[in-house]
């Protein structure tokens, strides 16, 4: 079913030029936010969550900016199934190249971490060719896997080694994966609470996920944190900011904690453009979070410091 329904509905329309697919975009805002009110109740609890001291008109503008936003990400999603290098290479530039292509000059890999904010799509499908590293990605399977497979084949298809958190030593670990350029996406909601990281943020206790801290540590890999400026509809630019190039001096923590602070300062610089509609909140606190977290500690002092 997802197989066909990629090759009879998805990729024929992304076929059509942008300026078409974006006034589709409007009939999909319409659709999700007057309509449907897809996860709309995910979205206000989201933001009523996140600001608790704005009014109520400036968070139903925030809702409704995000809708608007969430439809144009649709299409681009859509565009990204067939999108062209050159369509990429005039719609996505980068800031600041240099800072990552001077650890591929000295033969060092690296791990590339963001969140879903503005277009994120169309990097992963452009990331092997606008550094210099080897691409390699890992993502979450989607529920429809026979869908998910084709929408990889997709977005690999001009580089990008689309692998998951069971495979990706594997492929970092062949030689003409090297150096590499390892992307992770860490701000969707972890698997597990026992193996997550505790932390503030949007004015709540939230655990991340700790693989881009754990990956870091045992092949000691500088980190950098990029931000996606959306400069127009449909246009947009990459700044890359280095997180930590030495993550073994750091302590148990503090490199989640610095790219928690960035996401957030992402978000709150322009609120519609993260993704409200995920249940990011959906892990409940445990009771024994005090517990969890010096466990979790500990598991990793042992692991990496304690030596």
């Amino acid at each position: 079913m997802g197989k066909a329904l990629f090759f009879l509905f998805f990729l024929p329309i992304s076929w059509l030029p942008l300026a078409i697919l974006y006034r589709l975009a409007y009939l999909i805002y319409f659709l999700l936010y007057r309509i449907l009110g897809y996860r709309k109740k995910v979205v206000v609890q989201n933001i009523d969550a996140s600001f608790p001291k704005l009014d109520q008109k400036a968070k139903r503008q925030i809702t409704k900016d995000y809708y608007k936003h969430f439809a144009d990400i649709v299409v681009e999603g859509i565009k990204n199934l067939s999108i062209s290098k050159a369509l990429l290479e005039k719609r996505y530039k980068i800031r600041n190249p240099e800072l990552v292509n001077a650890y591929f000059d000295e033969g060092k890999s690296i791990i590339l971490c963001s969140g879903h904010i503005n277009n994120w799509e169309w990097w992963i499908t452009y990331q092997n060719l606008a550094i210099k590293h080897k691409a390699i990605g890992i993502g979450m399977p989607l529920r429809q896997a026979s869908l998910g497979s084709e929408i990889n084949k997709r977005r690999a298809r001009l580089g990008m080694i689309v692998t998951d958190s069971k495979s990706y030593k594997t492929e970092i670990g062949k030689p003409e994966n090297n150096p590499f350029a390892l992307l992770i996406l860490g701000d969707q909601s972890p698997g597990s609470i026992k193996k997550s990281y505790w932390t503030a943020f949007l004015k709540q206790p939230t655990a991340f996920t700790f693989g881009t801290e754990m990956i870091a540590n045992s092949y000691n890999l500088p980190v950098i944190y990029y931000t996606v400026h959306k400069i127009k509809r449909g246009y947009y630019e990459l700044e890359f900011k280095l997180l930590c190039s030495e993550p073994l001096s750091l302590p148990y923590g503090e490199l989640t904690e610095k790219y928690v602070h960035l996401l957030e300062k992402d978000i709150l610089n322009e609120p519609s453009q993260w993704i409200w509609s995920h249940k990011r909140w959906k892990k409940t606190i445990p009771n024994d979070i005090n517990s969890i977290k010096n466990e979790h500690k500990k598991h990793f002092n042992a692991r990496f410091r304690d030596i």
